[in-house]
């Protein structure tokens, strides 16, 4: 059992009156505004019935208070189920469900959803917007490093999602290795734009309370807004995926970030060569990264000194991660292919309630990631594909697997597969191969289908009907002759 103090208690006696938030209109909370407004929400919290250890949801966009929520969580002692506010309601559901939530934290302009998912899963509603009360007295002033303080879902190759339980420990040594590997400036300022309900936003508020820096806070990614932030509001730090580093760089022009800015932070995927030439002309300088909800955000990042001798390169395991490339157990030579594995104290102890794949992902102390990649003579990792059929579009990680369950819904569908093409706007993008069950199907209904029951990321964007599925002896679908099937269209 290690222990610390409240990590926002601990920032507020050390430094009350510094900025801990921006917001795009100029609105600005210390961290003392901020400590006194989550220990406000977490009085509320607990005159609602809610204890230690509960499972408390949370379905907001980016704003102020979604940072009390989490201050407030931990503060009770809840753990946190952060829900993505671009899917549907079945899929909200499963999670909540398979999650044992007792409640659910909205923001108003997801009343409605925030409805019927209180109606069919019987949770206790709380608005994000409560009456103020007196600051908690009887709370948490101590955290557990080795307890859960979020359940964060990820789909699955296999059907449906599965909770990534992450500890207060795998948060603080995420941030402590990113600090490790970036350093600490005294004026740094990180512009979060990237949804909190993903790792990737949610580290960054970490960050900001353990290192004691402002958090230029965005509901979401506007090229004009964050061109603005850099320019004039001394941003040093900006967390990207590669199509929001493109929109940047053609806002950009033909002028200079000032010199006080200091990382593009690039994650979701190797950039193309061009765009890293780009910002390298530029003099932006980018640090791409490899890292995953069950690392709790980055484990491996490109320093800007490497980043054209290493182009595709995601850098090397950040202190004190451990990487390896394994192939049938045994360690691959360099420039070899194999599955990535990870070990250190920012990965996950494990998925809830998922016995059967933590035997299968966890082998002495070692997480398989599912990722093939290699590493090259000097030690630099390659990820040669993000996961066996996995596709990245605008950043967000979408499975076949979870698409083909619910086409396969469909009363008129027999058979569905699923794979991914490039797309010039979004990477790439999910298209479906359909075996009816009745002819009159057609392509809208498909799509029409898909948009009831599935985020729009993940709706196909091309439906092709064919006869039968490639699948081998074993009855598993063989994408790549999907992909060939495209090929011979052509």
């Amino acid at each position: 059992m290690t222990v610390m103090p409240n990590w926002l208690d601990k920032r507020a006696y050390l430094t009350p009156h510094k900025e801990a938030i921006v917001l795009n209109d100029g609105s600005k909370y210390t961290f003392k505004q901020l400590q006194h407004d989550a220990k406000s929400y977490a009085a509320y919290l607990k005159r609602q019935g809610f204890n230690k250890g509960d499972h408390i949801a949370l379905l907001s966009s980016n704003c102020y208070e979604f940072a009390v929520v989490i201050h407030a969580f931990h503060y009770i002692g809840a753990v946190a189920f952060l829900l993505n506010t671009r899917l549907t309601a079945p899929e909200l559901l499963f999670q909540l469900k398979d999650g044992k939530v007792k409640g659910l934290i909205y923001h108003s302009k997801y009343k409605e959803v925030a409805n019927t998912l209180s109606e069919q899963a019987h949770l206790q509603l709380i608005t994000m917007s409560a009456p103020r009360e007196e600051e908690i007295t009887d709370y948490e002033t101590e955290i557990d490093l080795d307890e859960v303080s979020h359940i964060l879902y990820t789909s699955g190759t296999t059907g449906n999602p599965k909770g990534v339980q992450l500890t207060y420990g795998n948060h603080y040594w995420n941030a402590s290795s990113s600090a490790l590997n970036l350093g600490l400036h005294q004026d740094d300022r990180w512009l979060l734009s990237l949804p909190m309900f993903h790792v990737g936003g949610l580290s960054i508020l970490y960050r900001s309370v353990i290192y004691g820096m402002p958090v230029h806070l965005h509901e979401k990614f506007d090229v004009e807004a964050i061109h603005r932030d850099i320019m004039e509001r001394g941003v040093t730090i900006v967390s990207v995926v590669t199509l929001m580093l493109e929109q940047l760089m053609d806002r950009l022009g033909q002028e200079q970030y000032p010199n006080t800015f200091r990382c593009m932070l690039l994650g979701g995927g190797p950039a193309p060569k061009t765009l890293v030439e780009q910002c390298q002309n530029r003099k932006v300088p980018v640090f791409q990264t490899y890292g995953m909800t069950e690392t709790a955000s980055q484990f491996c990042t490109l320093d800007e000194d490497h980043m054209l001798a290493k182009i595709g390169s995601s850098g090397k395991p950040l202190f004190p991660g451990q990487l390896k490339v394994v192939e049938n157990e045994d360690e691959c030579p360099a420039n070899t292919v194999g599955e990535i594995v990870v070990k250190g104290p920012n990965v996950t102890r494990g998925y809830w309630k998922r016995e059967q794949a933590n035997r299968e992902d966890f082998q002495n102390g070692w997480f398989k990631t599912g990722d093939l990649g290699y590493l090259d003579d000097d030690g630099f990792l390659y990820v040669v594909d993000r996961r066996k059929d996995l596709i990245i579009s605008g950043g967000e990680n979408v499975y076949p697997a979870e698409i083909e369950s619910v086409l396969k819904g469909h009363n008129d569908i027999q058979d569905a597969g699923v794979v991914g093409i490039q797309d010039d706007r979004w990477g790439e993008v999910p298209i479906t191969f359909i075996v009816k069950k009745d002819q009159s199907l057609m392509e809208e209904d498909v799509i029409n289908y898909a948009t009831q029951q599935l985020a729009k990321y993940k709706v196909p964007k091309q439906v092709y009907f064919i006869d039968e599925l490639p699948r081998n002896a074993s009855r598993k679908l063989q994408r790549h002759k999907l992909l060939e099937f495209i090929k011979g269209e052509k």
